[in-house]
């Protein structure tokens, strides 16, 4: 896995326009996960791709009708298989977080990246999720080291709104999965 101005090499790009510059001399020092069903509950699909991307079509599903006037992005979706799809560049600032604060410090959107995982609160995730979850998080603490000790999910910086990625998130599973193989890749 490489990055190339922003943009993860060999990967689908779907770029979003939901995005903007991060503050000037702020770059990214945490990691956000999210998860993310569209319709809810329900895997596949472009639905996901087409909320990023503001074209959600709000007739394709009753559920559609409430959110496709939303302007929200994330930097990426892992999918069920595995397969990473960006929407932002990481060093541009993601809508993904919206009204947040981690460690005191308010708008998360403006100092993180967000990672959506394809799924809910109470579905386990894939072996291909962690495993390209951890593989994507070794490379962005390689550019941005800060990352490393500042990992989280979307409910504990919006703890009042969000859940996700809920209980059936593995952190000691996923944590695990990025030092093992750290250390591996260590000389």
């Amino acid at each position: 896995m490489q990055l190339l101005d922003g943009w993860l090499v060999g990967v689908k790009h779907v770029p979003s326009p939901h995005f903007d510059c991060r503050p000037e001399d702020d770059s990214p020092s945490l990691l956000v996960v999210h998860n993310i069903s569209l319709p809810p509950g329900e895997f596949g699909g472009p639905w996901i791709d087409a909320l990023f991307t503001g074209t959600l079509d709000p007739d394709a599903h009753p559920y559609f009708a409430d959110i496709s006037h939303l302007r929200v992005s994330a930097h990426c979706l892992i999918r069920r298989d595995g397969e990473i799809v960006q929407y932002v560049p990481f060093d541009k600032r993601a809508w993904h977080a919206g009204v947040s604060v981690y460690q005191g410090r308010e708008r998360c959107n403006d100092f993180s990246i967000g990672i959506e995982l394809e799924g809910t609160d109470t579905v386990p995730y894939t072996d291909e999720q962690y495993q390209q979850l951890a593989a994507l998080t070794r490379l962005l603490i390689k550019q941005y080291p800060s990352v490393a000790e500042n990992m989280t999910g979307h409910c504990d910086i919006a703890p009042v709104r969000k859940t996700d990625p809920g209980p059936s998130f593995d952190w000691p599973r996923f944590r695990q999965l990025v030092e093992v193989t750290s250390n591996k890749e260590m000389p």
